[in-house]
């Protein structure tokens, strides 16, 4: 099988509008979650969400794209935008023919299905815009990726709720692999932080009013964030022919399924996810530095991951520094594993692990090296990005530095 490298990276998220101001973030331990701006927001009992703020789509896209691009489209394109352009390809000839687009998603053109559930049934309005469909479709953004950089080859959206990024980013690591496309362009966005979006996942009761707090003693749920993350996944040998800078090397995929519950998390699964993606990367369980965690700061999901880590780890388990990025940015679900792989390329390129902020009780349930609240220098070989959705679908990728 074909070596799969990352030649690029793009982001916009709540801790910066690309990846330097990203990683910034990420180093000093910020928090992009505060107060939300939206409208109805005192029919809303959380109030609080990693929203991108001061976001202006008419500095970015000319009025006839903001009719065709629901927020999370947008979200997509502009982080597309900058990882094609640090991997400096122009995609034409055979090159365009055989490459392609995987993108994650969860909810798709959320904020274009509120608006336009409003203006039928609050406005009491019977016509809706002749593009609401195209908008608010979940393959929306793939297919204006593709457009937009002449993409002709497998281009397509996964939707696994909260692992949908890393199952997209498995899949196009598969293609690439197995020899079926020589560059994809995978990762995830999302944007839910609207009045239906949030008032659905208040609902669940898995939601916190004030902060993330993942693994601390004294956490309270989740908190939603929106954005995108994407990647230029390359195959190996293409990457070094036309003398690329290489990121990181992507090295392993597993994905399993509970089978048991629709929201509560099993450890049995997320561990058989784990230990599939370090057989399919070839690594010992010693090799792993760094695990970034599902960790969404709910009692289950936080206490369940951790168990599964220690009885894949076993004695390595001690040894192993786990964070979790949400409590930073916010938990994007169909997009997060995107945003979260940057961190592990961080720890890879940079030596910088990003901390778990907000973490302020030991949890014995819970009694791992989180890295807490501040961010920590090491010297990273290989990483695991963890992410478990409702439905117990799981989909674990591993990293390796460059050689």
């Amino acid at each position: 099988m074909k070596r799969v490298v990352i030649t690029g990276q793009g982001t916009i998220n709540a801790l910066g509008a690309n990846v330097a101001a990203t990683k910034e973030a990420m180093r000093e331990g910020r928090c992009g979650i505060g107060e939300l701006e939206m409208r109805d927001l005192d029919r809303l009992s959380v109030r609080i969400g990693g929203q991108i703020k001061d976001y202006d789509p008419e500095a970015l896209f000319n009025r006839q794209q903001i009719s065709l691009y629901d927020r999370f489209t947008q979200f997509t394109l502009i982080s597309a935008r900058e990882a094609i352009a640090q991997a400096g390809l122009v995609f034409s000839g055979e090159l365009a023919a055989r490459s392609g687009v995987v993108l994650g998603t969860s909810g798709g053109g959320m904020q274009t299905l509120d608006e336009n559930y409003r203006s039928v049934y609050e406005d009491g309005k019977n016509r809706v815009h002749p593009f609401v469909v195209p908008k608010l479709m979940n393959n929306a953004a793939a297919s204006h990726v593709s457009m937009e950089f002449n993409l002709k080859g497998p281009s397509f959206t996964v939707a696994t709720a909260c692992a949908s990024s890393n199952h997209a980013m498995g899949q196009a690591f598969n293609m690439i692999r197995w020899g079926m496309a020589p560059v994809m362009i995978t990762g995830g966005s999302e944007s839910m932080l609207c009045f239906g979006g949030v008032k659905a996942w208040e609902g669940l009761r898995v939601m916190s009013r004030d902060a993330c707090r993942p693994f601390s003693a004294n956490r309270n749920g989740m908190v939603q964030g929106e954005g995108a993350a994407v990647f230029v996944f390359e195959e190996y040998e293409h990457a070094k022919a036309r003398g690329a800078e290489i990121l990181a090397e992507v090295v392993g995929f597993a994905m399993t399924s509970d089978a048991a519950d629709i929201v509560m998390p099993s450890k049995q699964g997320a561990a058989r996810a784990i230990s599939g993606a370090l057989k399919d990367a070839r690594l010992n369980p010693e090799d792993v530095c760094y695990i970034n965690a599902h960790g969404t700061g709910t009692a289950a999901n936080d206490k369940v991951e951790c168990a599964a880590v220690a009885d894949v780890f076993g004695h390595h388990a001690d040894e192993l520094m786990i964070s979790s990025t949400k409590s930073m940015h916010g938990h994007l679900i169909g997009g997060t594993g995107a945003v979260e792989l940057l961190a592990c390329i961080m720890a890879l390129t940079d030596g910088v692990i990003a901390p778990t902020i907000n973490y302020e009780e030991p949890d014995p349930e819970c009694a791992l090296d989180v890295v807490p609240n501040v961010a920590r220098d090491a010297e990273v070989g290989a990483v695991l990005s963890n992410a478990f959705a409702f439905g117990g679908l799981n989909a674990v990728l591993a990293l390796r530095k460059a050689i």
